[in-house]
């Protein structure tokens, strides 16, 4: 006789255990493409007891948090509320969640944690391994359902007799939880590298509603085994190591204590049990994601200076275009007039003994904008060797060039020198001219040419300016003769090994760079440089500040 696998069987528990607390448990993530076995699961949400609300990943404000329907308002004359989505509780189904941005996910998360009875089901219909659904939403959610391995055979087996949801709901508040399991969860969570006690509340919850389903008044061992089973391996981020064999164990503990209604005794499971029994069951791509550290969809590609994105200031405005308001859109009132004004000779005449503006909502224009990312520049300035006064001199006029135009363009300029055995920062991104100048006046120039701490120190600032929603971009003036690696030892060989992996993982960003070559003899190092970072090549052995900043611009504008 064919059985289910065990990963369906763990699916219809953590279901049945959402069923009984699921304002409590927060929700699943059922991570399947559509068909039958995602389907069969889904058919299983009909014993939740609350409505299912199935939404889009387009929800707007207007929906999710209710207000002033404008185009029934205008449409009747009159205003009209509608409520929304998180006015009473529900079991929200959200399909192709891994396409939800980032701040609707904010906003569900919020209520969430409101304590008003919702639920959140994540359909992740995501193909690559790397598109998932929001970690903000999944973090709240207790199971975490992986059904790609299932076969619909499987999901069409027999399922066994449901436990009487009521009965379960009706025992839940009575059961309790043995003081010593809070402790061992906490534990548990540590070992597998768990931060937070968010993780460890869900598994107690989960144990309390697997005891109520079986209408025990208090949570056993094997309820905290299972739920432990169903909860922490998909917040894993570590492999636990096996305990020292010089470390003295803990004496044995046994515990006993009476489970009310059948007077057996109850023995804790030893922790190495609980780990093994986790580990187990961890997935298969574990320490792949871990190597990947974890990188959301589309990584730093496509992250250009200046790109046409989300930003975080305001763009230049767009043509009006036909829509519906959604709590973040404005309505552009001039252009709305203008698309109902040919129609009120007809709509006056339909409606006899009407003088005011009558506005349909096919009339209501939304007003756009272009928002553009800031841009940071980074001019990372090798001030070693004998020609550092003249360099130094050059790129001071080209970061005060650039300052200058940042007024205009709205730019931020930062500035760091790498000289001796290490880079520095003397200029943090700023638009500020004044501080510039009172930062770079007498910088020191002379020593090595540490250009792999250089490039590592550019890599920082641009991670920092990618977190706060700017396109960095690097303007790198050096003759790319390093001679001092990572660590600070002298050696040409160590120095350029350095310098490749630090130019790659800047690479790796997708971001644009140019190299201008100051050497009075430029050599093929400055080149090799510049393919490392895939970045434009500029030979420049006596550019003024002039010259450079007009190179520089234009290279990273384009």
């Amino acid at each position: 006789m064919t059985t289910a696998p065990p990963d369906w069987i763990r699916a219809q528990r953590a279901l049945a255990a959402l069923a009984v607390d699921p304002a409590g448990l927060g929700g699943m993530v059922i991570r399947a493409r559509p068909g039958p076995v995602r389907q069969r699961l889904e058919d299983g949400l009909e014993l939740l007891p609350l409505p299912l609300r199935r939404v889009h990943p387009g929800l707007d404000d207007i929906q999710l948090f209710g207000g002033l329907d404008v185009a029934a308002s205008l449409a009747g004359g009159g205003l009209v509320r509608q409520p929304g989505l998180a006015k009473h509780a529900a079991a929200l189904v959200m399909p192709m969640a891994e396409r939800v941005p980032p701040g609707l996910a904010a906003r569900l998360a919020r209520v969430l944690d409101g304590n008003s009875g919702h639920c959140l089901v994540l359909l992740d219909e995501g193909a690559d391994p790397d598109e998932t659904a929001p970690q903000v939403l999944t973090d709240r959610l207790a199971f975490h359902l992986d059904l790609s391995e299932i076969r619909a055979t499987h999901a069409l087996l027999r399922q066994p007799a449901p436990a009487d949801m009521d009965a379960a709901r009706a025992h839940l508040p009575r059961v309790e939880v043995p003081d010593e399991h809070l402790a061992q969860l906490a534990h548990l969570a540590a070992r597998f590298g768990i931060h937070g006690l968010r993780a460890p509340l869900l598994t107690l919850r989960c144990a309390r509603a697997l005891a109520a389903l079986d209408l025990r008044d208090r949570v056993t061992s094997e309820h905290l085994r299972e739920a432990a089973e169903m909860v922490l391996p998909s917040r894993a981020t570590q492999i636990p190591q096996a305990p020292d064999e010089n470390d003295s164990p803990d004496p044995p503990r046994q515990q006993e204590s009476e489970a009310q209604g059948d007077g057996a005794a109850m023995q804790d499971i030893p922790d190495e049990l609980l780990v093994e029994a986790i580990a187990a069951i961890l997935p298969p791509d574990l320490l792949t994601r871990l190597d990947r550290g974890g990188s959301a969809r589309g990584g730093g590609q496509g992250f250009g200076a200046g790109g046409k994105r989300k930003g975080n200031r305001r763009g230049r405005p767009l043509p009006s275009r036909p829509g519906r308001p959604d709590g973040r859109a404005r309505i552009d009132v001039v252009a709305t007039l203008h698309a109902a004004a040919p129609w009120q000779p007809l709509r006056r005449a339909a409606t006899p003994g009407t003088r005011h503006l009558i506005i349909h909502p096919g009339d209501l224009r939304l007003r756009r904008t272009e928002e553009h990312s800031d841009r940071l520049v980074i001019l990372a300035v090798d001030s070693s060797g004998s020609a550092a006064l003249a360099r130094m001199a050059e790129a001071k006029g080209a970061v005060e060039l650039m300052l200058a135009q940042a007024y205009a363009k709205r730019d931020l300029v930062a500035l760091v020198t790498f000289r001796d055995t290490r880079a520095e920062v003397p200029l943090p991104p700023t638009r500020s001219l004044v501080q510039a100048k009172r930062r770079i006046a007498a910088l020191p120039g002379g020593g090595g040419t540490p250009l792999a701490a250089g490039l590592r120190a550019a890599h920082d600032l641009a991670l920092q300016g990618l977190r706060n929603g700017q396109s960095p971009c690097l303007a790198l003036l050096t003759d790319g003769r390093g001679n001092i690696a990572l660590d600070g030892s002298p050696g040409r060989a160590a120095a350029a090994a350095d310098a490749r992996d630090m130019a790659r993982l800047w690479r790796d960003l997708g971001l644009p760079a140019i190299v201008i070559d100051t050497a009075n003899r430029p050599g093929a190092e400055g080149a090799v440089l510049a393919g490392w970072l895939d970045a434009r090549y500029l030979a420049l052995p006596r550019a003024d500040a002039r010259r450079i900043s007009a190179a520089a611009d234009a290279a990273l504008s384009g």
